[in-house]
C-alpha cells in the first residue's frame, strides 16, 4: 500500500480581512475548525448556508470532508446537513457550510468567528469501474438496511 503523506500544503485565499483560516485546535487533531464569516440565527428545524470567508486549492488526489462539531450537535442540535459535505480538489469557490438546527424549540445564534464545522483533508484513490458478468458472493449477500439486526 502507498504511504500517505504526513503533511501537504493547501493554498488558500481569504475573501475578507476579517475571515479566519482553517486551524487545528490541538496537535494531532484529524480535522481543522471552520469558522463562520458572518453572524446569524438558525431557527428550530431550519437550515442555513454559512460562508467561511475563504477559498482553497485542495491538491489533486485529495478531497475535503466537512464534518459536524460534536459539541454543537450535543448541546444545540446543530449538524452539517449533508454530512459529510464533500469538497472536490477542482473546486475553487468560497468554502461554505450547510448547517441544520435539529432542535424543535430553540434557535441557534452564531457570530462571526464561531467554530461551526470541521474540515478533514483525505487522500482518495481514482478508481475504474469494470463491467463483469457476476461478482463474488459473501455471507452478507444483498442484505442491506437493518440486515445485521438490532444493537
Amino acid at each position: 500500500m502507498d504511504q500517505v503523506a504526513k503533511h501537504i500544503d493547501v493554498p488558500f485565499v481569504s475573501n475578507d480581512p476579517d475571515s479566519f483560516r482553517p486551524a487545528y485546535a490541538h496537535d494531532g487533531d484529524a480535522a481543522s475548525d471552520l469558522r463562520a464569516a458572518c453572524d446569524g440565527v438558525i431557527e428550530p428545524g431550519k437550515r442555513m448556508l454559512i460562508p467561511c470567508g475563504f477559498s482553497m486549492a485542495i491538491p489533486e488526489g485529495y478531497a475535503g470532508l466537512v464534518l459536524p462539531r460534536s459539541g454543537l450537535a450535543v448541546h444545540h442540535g446543530i449538524t452539517v446537513l449533508n454530512a459529510p459535505g464533500l469538497i472536490d480538489s477542482s473546486y475553487r469557490g468560497e468554502i461554505m457550510v450547510s448547517l441544520l438546527n435539529t432542535d424543535a424549540n430553540n434557535a441557534f445564534e452564531f457570530s462571526q468567528g464561531d467554530r461551526i464545522a470541521q474540515l478533514m483533508i483525505i487522500p482518495y484513490p481514482q478508481v475504474s469501474f469494470v463491467s463483469v458478468e457476476s461478482i463474488d458472493e459473501t455471507d452478507r449477500g444483498s442484505g442491506g438496511f437493518g440486515s445485521s439486526g438490532r444493537a
